[in-house]
């Protein structure tokens, strides 16, 4: 019976939508007009919330008009020339357009070539795009993207150690030196009325203004999820409801230990500058110590309800919760002043004391960015600095039978907020500038982490740096008759304190703007540093051609 309800609200859904349109692609480097737009104080826009929807932008900017900018005229051609170099140059490569429908088909490239010191790195993606709207009732999406890849070498690393392509999904091993995998994302999205938005999908979301996300980032592999969205008034409230998977458990029928995750994020524009979100979110495991499914707790269906709340009626409840809130301030014309704040846990007596409770989980954002600047047209300038307490994101095993803290705010190996876990301070530097097709890039991480090692004595020791480690288990920082339960001196870059510092500059020429095919080199500097190891430097560069639609987080 619950499967025949939910197969009728979605017809219904479909038969009284009015109109929907695609997301843009969460790689924003080729979207400067439009982010410009939004975060501009000329109207009420809801920033924070990503993916935007072509239907949002367009209330505010005319979408067609920033695609004539970037047209490159083809002239004097027959009209099948006139079609092949207007597919690769302009439009979708393939489309279909018609009175109530349209469907486009593009492919998708990656193919790299680059040093890392003395190593030859490499790229080898093929993938196919697939999009469109059919009688303004609904749009859909999906890719479906092959690779092979040699990596950097922190970059092998990391994949080695977390059997995970960062952001990109499972990885297997390739011909010894490299690693095979596959990926896809796919959503159908809908507009029952006219302040409703109704998403299901597989693939990725972002809550926040920066660079980075503390409260939700889009630095993990893909997950599925039904995302709900209420837009009037001033006011948008969203509902994410997913499922998330956890790597490190294997449960007796061969398949991970999933969990789910909820979230609610209520954005208000106070006024066309000033806009304040509110961050609430649970994290429950699929499954009881025994594998055995335990199925979604419907007391997190409400839409409304403070999860928070509901998981402390639940009883004893293993649940870990999270809280917090996001604000933006237009300053100017094009400057945004941006901030987050996330709480896991905190007790007030403790914060105030200043001994380094090590249950004092709290994260910081802040930061500036600036669309135009100086009035130079095309140019983008960014600050913003982040801090992550140690422990935070972290949760306990207890009851889990699998001895880490499934109920940890992360998926497939990797933490749902920062890429670099918690116990971490860093200061990110951006700069771009847009000539046409033709685009400049430059980034600058600086940065440290407390490691998860004792280095006095050379052992292992969990210092609040790794999410997925139990915070029930943090290791003892003080004399034992001082503090006998080691619940002090845990404060920020205990643990083995390690560097980073990464430059990373990138030219690109657009070649088609419809789905973000480019040409690039690239070259990055990334200097490491840690207590009781000898620093590593390396110098990579690279070139290719490649369709940006995500952005790569490999600055760690």
């Amino acid at each position: 019976m619950k499967k025949i309800f939910t197969l009728f609200c979605f017809l219904g859904l479909l038969l009284t939508a009015r109109s929907q349109t695609l997301r843009l692609p969460l790689n924003d480097d080729y979207q400067m007009d439009i982010q410009a737009a939004a975060y501009s104080s000329g109207h009420i826009f809801h920033t924070a919330l990503r993916p935007w929807s072509e239907a949002q932008i367009s209330k505010i900017i005319d979408l067609d008009s920033i695609s004539e900018q970037y047209r490159l005229p083809v002239k004097n051609k027959n009209k099948y020339q006139y079609y092949i170099l207007n597919s690769i140059l302009n439009d979708d490569f393939i489309r279909v357009k018609g009175d109530d429908f349209y469907i486009a088909i593009n492919p998708i490239v990656d193919f790299e070539i680059g040093k890392d010191n003395k190593k030859t790195t490499w790229v080898n993606t093929r993938g196919v795009e697939l999009k469109g709207n059919i009688g303004k009732t609904f749009a859909f999406y999906t890719n479906l993207r092959e690779n092979q890849a040699v990596f950097p070498e922190h970059i092998h690393q990391y994949v080695k150690d977390n059997h995970v392509i960062p952001g990109q999904g499972w990885s297997r091993s390739f011909k010894g030196t490299g690693f095979d995998y596959n990926n896809s994302t796919a959503y159908i999205a809908l507009r029952p009325t006219s302040w409703l938005d109704a998403t299901l999908g597989y693939g990725k979301n972002f809550i926040g203004d920066g660079y980075r996300s503390m409260i939700l980032s889009d630095n993990a592999f893909n997950y599925p999820y039904l995302r709900l969205t209420a837009d009037f008034w001033r006011i948008q409230y969203t509902c994410l409801y997913t499922q998330m998977t956890d790597r490190n458990r294997i449960l007796s029928d061969n398949t991970f230990a999933r969990k789910y995750t909820v979230m609610h994020y209520l954005d208000i524009a106070v006024t066309k500058r000033l806009n304040i979100g509110f961050f609430d979110a649970i994290v429950a495991k699929a499954q009881d110590s025994t594998g055995i499914r335990r199925g979604f707790d419907l007391q997190y269906l409400n839409p409304i309800i403070l999860l928070r709340s509901a998981e402390y009626y639940a009883g004893n409840s293993p649940d870990n919760a999270l809280m917090g809130v996001c604000g933006s301030l237009i300053l100017g014309k094009h400057t945004t002043l941006y901030g987050q704040f996330v709480l896991d846990e905190m007790t007030f007596k403790e914060f105030i004391g200043g001994k380094g409770y090590y249950a004092n989980k709290q994260s910081y954002q802040l930061g500036v960015k600036s669309y135009n600047c100086f009035n130079i047209n095309g140019l983008f300038l960014q600050l913003e600095g982040n801090i992550v307490m140690p422990y935070m994101y972290s949760h306990t095993s207890q009851g889990s039978g699998c001895g880490v803290g499934e109920d940890n705010y992360a998926h497939y190996n990797e933490p749902l907020a920062h890429p670099w876990g918690a116990n971490l301070w860093e200061v990110i530097a951006r700069a771009q500038y847009n000539y046409k097709r033709l685009f400049f890039q430059y980034k600058c991480n600086i940065g440290q982490y407390g490691d998860d090692w004792d280095v006095e004595n050379n052992v292992f020791g969990n210092y609040g740096h790794n999410v997925y480690l139990d915070y029930i288990t943090h290791s003892h920082i003080l004399d034992p008759e001082e503090d006998p339960q080691g619940i002090y001196g845990h404060y920020l870059l205990t643990g083995r304190k390690t560097s980073l510092f990464i430059n990373n500059i990138t030219v690109s020429y657009l070649v088609n703007p419809a789905y973000n095919l480019n040409v690039f080199a690239e070259i990055t500097q990334r200097h490491f540093e840690a207590q009781g190891l000898d620093d590593k430097d390396n110098l990579i560069f690279s070139i290719g051609i490649r369709t940006s639609l995500d952005r790569k987080y490999y600055d760690f």
